[in-house]
């Protein structure tokens, strides 16, 4: 087999190796662990890092001095970086940029929704502590890009230079995948446990642990500029979901308009499968 003829040509120069000092022995570049940046290492990139830790070393930033220690505790090497709302002129490359293969963006820069603050200066101090990264990067976006009215969205139906958070990004690193994230749940987050209106409104969710999946995927493939949906096929009304998370019969009929996103095009060139297809069950 191929992976052990590898092993064998190394523990051969492993063994060479002894008669001159084990010092001088470098495990040769494809047994060694690919490394992986996450800026903004919160609950989701937690989750993210340590589905691949046994295949890629984690580098992460928080915004949380706090935070630091427990993501070292996890095997992270972690440091504290911050994208103020103003241009920092002390801001500099991200010291370990050029030796990451991948680098995840899990920092929001879309801004709060009815808001009136720019977000050009903070979006350029990310751009500056990139600097000039050449290999695969993703940015972590939301299907709140698309209008509130009732339709099925697919990507095509709004290009990423037609979203100001996700273009920016683009014009500089035309490699990034956007990845256009639904309500994120999973184990706490939970319909149920949250103060819901409009219980007839039909959801747009995805478990975790799909989005995990969906990385998992894409760092394998090496996948460069793509646009993705990430968002669980299913969508009953948020009714239903309560119900069911509280193991409570629903008889009402689910509606069949409302604003809902596909995630046909993630299945289709991914050959995805979800985990959880159906938010009714995400607590299961």
């Amino acid at each position: 087999m191929e992976v052990s003829c590898k092993l064998r040509e190394s523990f051969g120069e492993l063994h060479l190796s002894k008669t001159r000092g084990i010092d001088n022995f470098e495990i040769p570049n494809d047994l060694q662990m690919k490394k992986l940046g996450i800026i903004g290492c919160g609950w989701l990139g937690t989750h993210i890092a340590e589905r691949v830790s046994d295949r890629y070393e984690i580098f992460a930033t928080t915004t949380t001095e706090s935070k630091i220690e427990d993501l070292n505790k996890k095997g992270f090497n972690t440091t504290l970086a911050n994208f103020p709302d103003k241009l920092d002129s002390e801001m500099k490359e991200w010291d370990v940029a050029s030796q990451l293969d991948a680098i995840i963006i899990s920092v929001p820069f879309s801004g709060i929704r009815g808001a009136q603050i720019s977000m050009t200066e903070k979006r350029q101090n990310l751009l500056n502590f990139l600097g000039n990264y050449k290999r695969q990067l993703f940015m972590m976006s939301s299907t709140g890009v698309y209008p509130e009215i009732d339709k099925d969205f697919v990507e095509q139906d709004l290009t990423p230079y037609e979203v100001e958070s996700e273009s920016f990004i683009l014009q500089k690193f035309p490699q990034t995948n956007i990845m256009r994230l639904a309500g994120l749940m999973g184990d706490q987050r939970l319909l149920k446990n949250y103060n819901i209106s409009n219980l007839d409104q039909l959801v747009n969710h995805i478990h975790y642990k799909d989005i995990c999946s969906v990385f998992e995927k894409m760092l394998e493939n090496n996948s460069q500029s793509r646009i993705y949906n990430v968002v669980a096929p299913i969508h009953p009304n948020k009714e239903e979901v309560i119900n069911a998370q509280k193991g409570l019969p629903y008889s009402g009929e689910r509606t069949t308009k409302g604003r809902t996103i596909s995630p046909d095009k993630l299945i289709k060139e991914l050959d995805f499968e979800f985990q959880y297809p159906d938010p009714r069950y995400f607590h299961l």
